[in-house]
């Protein structure tokens, strides 16, 4: 084992892996609450059944999908990475493509398998290096910002702290409110934590709230603690069944631009956190990632997994930093946050306590760690920061993550053109440029 994961040259052993694969596991611990209720629309009042997820099939297939994901990282590519379904694609695969498109869950859940099995034909014939370096990296930062906006934007929803206003299109809400006053002391509380910079302090701070609100009579005390797996039946496999009950859901323009934005998402998210947690636990070589193919290999093969299981894409999860701060530097690491989201399974009952003020905290916060990427735009240069802010602006305001990466790709090459700029496009960003055209004509 020790000769496997490389122990010896890498300086490391047990105990530091161990610690190191808890930690990631504590710190990204709460998408097995975030996850099934976003995906089962909790938060979303007066929907039909048939447009709500089932929450228990999607813990288990999160569960799932978080444990063979991170077990096939720690083993093929070997590095202390964790995965999980990602935040901000969960959050598109709700309340843009099924809230906004009316997209059936199933159908959405065969556009995330698609996406996956299109990763792994990018990933063997070494497209990805192209496709990657056509898109300028301040898109690429753009589009993290404006996620990380627009899943702020769901937690202060779901706090109850901004609401509809008929006036005005959103107004603060009832601070003095129970559920919300719960909320905005999970902020403080999660806030306080992650400034202290206390590994898991996330998931520490929902469980404090969680506390709290049964103290208070807001949340129910839980009937159990260990109980029975929910069953995966109204999920497994659905992905599959899909493509052949309803076909024409599938093979539409609407569910091409899905599939496209799940894989856009996923591609350099999972790109970004590789580079980033391998740079810090100093596994770089020369500027390089050793095994950067079968780490995006891994990460394409647990998005299949995880559709077929009945979640949305998983990915690459940058919170495996805080494992590699405690010591992690090989994949046994991630065998054991594995391991971790396997044994949780037993816990579904803990559950009923998690409501959505007390996730909200959760939702900002990441909200906060994912507009980090703005200080690398180039504000300056106009024709760079037009399309970037609109990516970024329009992604919360229209409700849409797709719709954001829509806007900011069709800017891009208009404004590089008007100032000289138009031999730096890659062809294939003109290519998105139609496509997104056509997105807007014939869907909007």
């Amino acid at each position: 084992m020790k000769k496997f994961f490389q122990f010896e040259e890498l300086g490391t052993n047990y105990r530091r892996e161990f610690i190191g694969g808890l930690t990631t596991f504590l710190s990204m611990a709460y998408i097995l609450v975030v996850n099934p209720i976003t995906l089962s629309l909790q938060t979303v009042p007066d929907l039909p059944d048939a447009m709500r997820m089932d929450y228990g099939a999607v813990f288990v297939a999160t569960a799932l999908a978080a444990a063979i994901g991170s077990l096939l990282m720690g083993l093929l590519a070997k590095y202390p990475i964790a995965l999980a379904p990602g935040m901000g694609l969960n959050a598109f695969f709700a309340y843009t493509v099924i809230l906004t498109y009316g997209v059936p869950w199933q159908t959405a859940l065969t556009g995330v398998l698609f996406s996956g099995l299109i990763f792994i034909l990018l990933t063997l014939s070494g497209i990805r290096e192209k496709i990657i370096n056509s898109i300028p990296s301040e898109l690429k930062f753009a589009v993290g910002a404006g996620i990380g906006l627009f899943i702020t934007f769901i937690g202060f929803q779901n706090a109850g702290i901004i609401v509809n206003n008929d006036a005005v299109l959103v107004g603060l809400g009832d601070l003095t409110a129970g559920n919300t006053l719960l909320a905005i002391f999970g902020i403080f509380i999660t806030v306080i934590l992650m400034t202290k910079g206390i590994n898991g302090g996330i998931f520490i701070g929902m469980l404090v709230t969680a506390i709290v609100g049964m103290m208070a009579g807001l949340i129910e005390f839980p009937k159990s603690i260990i109980g029975p797996v929910p069953s995966m039946e109204p999920t497994f496999g659905v992905a599959l069944e899909s493509i052949f009950q309803t076909p024409e859901h599938v093979f539409t323009l609407q569910m091409l631009v899905v599939v496209l934005t799940f894989l856009f998402v996923d591609f350099f998210d999972t790109a970004g956190t590789l580079v980033a947690v391998a740079n810090q636990a100093g596994l770089m070589k020369e500027n390089k990632l050793p095994r950067a193919g079968k780490a995006l290999f891994a990460d394409s093969c647990a998005t299949i997994v995880g559709a077929l299981l009945g979640t949305s894409t998983t990915t690459s999860y940058i919170e495996s930093s805080a494992g590699v701060a405690a010591g992690a530097r090989s994949g046994f690491a991630s065998v054991v946050t594995a391991g971790f989201f396997l044994l949780a399974l037993l816990f579904f009952p803990l559950l009923e306590v998690i409501t959505a003020p007390v996730t909200a905290p959760a939702l900002i916060i990441v909200g906060v760690l994912m507009v980090s990427s703005l200080d690398k735009i180039d504000w300056e240069k106009f024709e760079i920061a037009v399309p970037a802010f609109l990516t970024i602006v329009a992604m919360p305001l229209t409700y849409s993550i797709a719709t954001g990466i829509a806007i900011g790709f069709i800017f891009y090459p208009i404004t590089m053109i008007i100032k000289g700029r138009g031999k730096e496009i890659h062809p294939i960003m003109y290519g998105l440029f139609f496509i997104f055209v056509l997105y807007f004509i014939f869907l909007k």
